[in-house]
């Protein structure tokens, strides 16, 4: 278990962002990382995503598509893990994931899966891990780039993207770097917990809602 209090986040430290506004600022800080790690930390079981074909797929119930779809990626994936190599940028992904697993993690963990075989790097960290995090709520959704920006990225209810909070302040960030160290350190390869838990589970079941 990761038996850690959570660090502050206080929004009024933060600038908030429109999606729009977030999109192009981590892309700038992004692609201007060199010698430097990123984190992620995903939480919540569900998320729309605009633009993704596969994820449309899922949505019309078309599993099959979905998958297949999901495999056109596969070059430009191979592509971003390089850069990230040759940048000396590693980004790790830590996924908080709760069973039973609902339709998008399912979804989601394919895709996961399809990005470790790339060179990802990528860890699964069960809910009951997280417990003793969470006496306050849920865990935040959680981009941090270079060790120095952090981005809070807020969804609405049905899991739509809002934008995010930016904070650059050492004082708030740097221990969430640790937090987050800490939580890849408790989580397992995504490829060993797909082989375990995902790979035999059918097709999951959509409704109109997902």
């Amino acid at each position: 278990m990761l038996d850690l209090r959570p660090p502050a986040l206080p929004a009024e430290h933060g600038e908030r962002l429109s999606d729009d506004d977030y999109s192009r600022d981590f892309r700038a800080r992004r692609s201007a990382i060199r010698d430097g790690e990123s984190w992620k930390l995903e939480r919540l079981q569900h998320f729309e995503e605009v633009g993704s074909p596969s994820r449309d797929a899922l949505a019309r119930g078309d599993w099959e598509e979905s998958l297949r779809l999901m495999e056109g990626r596969h070059e430009a994936l191979r592509e971003a893990a390089l850069k990230d190599e040759r940048h000396n940028s590693p980004f790790h992904r830590v996924r908080v994931v709760q069973e039973p697993l609902t339709p998008y993690v399912q979804w989601e963990l394919h895709s996961l899966r399809q990005r470790a075989r790339c060179g990802h790097r990528i860890r699964v960290l069960a809910a009951e891990a997280v417990a003793a995090s969470e006496t306050g709520g849920l865990l935040p959704e959680l981009v941090v780039l270079d060790n120095r920006t952090l981005y809070r990225v807020l969804y609405d209810r049905t899991g739509v993207a809002e934008g995010a909070v930016r904070y650059t302040d050492p004082a708030i960030v740097t221990p969430w770097v640790a937090y987050l160290r800490d939580a890849w350190a408790a989580g397992e390869d995504v490829l060993s917990y797909f082989d375990r838990v995902v790979a035999h589970l059918p097709p999951p079941v959509t409704s109109t809602a997902e």
